[in-house]
């Protein structure tokens, strides 16, 4: 039997960036899984291999009631998204639920020792990315009825609330997001284009891997002692926010493990 959930979300297109591995995977998912009979899931990344294998993944769980299409798409390239939007099948350009998940984090260094290419590919990433998605979605969303409908899902940070020494960018960029999606929901509060950010804590996931540039023991070192959330554990609450009644607004979550209480004050086990 269908939940009031996977009702409310049936027949939906959504889109899911950064959708190859970790939290756009596990959201990919999950929203199969929430409404199995009748969505439309579009899935892009980077490694299209990956995105391919997320795709069989998929159909392999729940059938053919889910539509995948997975496509190649580096977000940090402006041209690239306004080529993507302008060439989706007929059957995929109504799209009805944004999620942008892509972003990255490069290294540990502080100032003034910050590497000129780590800083441009996390705004280019995380900032840029994120909003030029926006813009080329948003048009879809405002043609419909009554000033526009459609939900808008940023993945913050806790990052983006409280800065931390090694990070400065990362947070920074996190900061720009917040901001941003602060003053849309403002600038849309006339419609019914739902604005939601949602600020995970620590989340186990490839995430530190690239941050150590590939150096999975130091990235294993960053979760030691501790039990992190998972990717799963925010897609869950991803999907929650976009399966809500219309008129609700999840507007701003913040998830940490148990163990944490900000980026710095952490308990790990002796």
């Amino acid at each position: 039997m269908a939940t009031a959930m996977g009702k409310r979300l049936d027949g939906k297109t959504i889109l899911v960036t950064g959708a190859s591995s970790g939290i756009g995977k596990a959201t990919a998912l999950e929203f199969a899984r929430t409404s199995p009979k009748n969505l439309k899931l579009i899935l892009t990344a980077r490694r299209f291999d990956a995105l391919k294998q997320v795709a069989e993944e998929i159909k392999a769980e729940v059938g053919e009631g889910v539509k995948v299409l997975p496509i190649q798409l580096d977000v940090s390239k402006k041209e690239n998204i306004d080529k993507f939007i302008a060439e989706l099948p007929e059957e995929f350009k109504e799209i009805d639920i944004l999620v942008n998940n892509a972003g990255l984090v490069r290294g540990v260094a502080k100032a003034p020792e910050i590497a000129a290419e780590d800083l441009e590919v996390m705004f280019n990433t995380n900032v840029h990315g994120l909003i030029h998605m926006t813009q080329a979605v948003l048009p879809i969303f405002q043609k419909r009825p009554d000033g526009g409908r459609g939900d808008i899902i940023n993945l913050g940070s806790v990052a983006g609330r409280e800065a931390y020494p090694g990070g400065s960018i990362y947070c920074a960029t996190k900061a720009a997001v917040r901001s941003f999606t602060d003053a849309l929901r403002k600038e849309l509060i006339a419609t019914r284009i739902r604005v939601i950010e949602i600020d995970p804590g620590q989340v186990e996931t490839e995430f530190s891997v690239v941050r150590f540039y590939g150096d999975k023991a130091k990235a294993d070192a960053v979760y030691a002692g501790c039990d992190p959330l998972t990717a799963e554990d925010i897609a869950e609450v991803i999907v929650f926010t976009a399966g809500r009644p219309e008129n609700v607004v999840i507007a701003d979550t913040l998830i940490y493990p148990q163990h944490q209480g900000s980026p710095t004050t952490m308990h790990r086990r002796s």
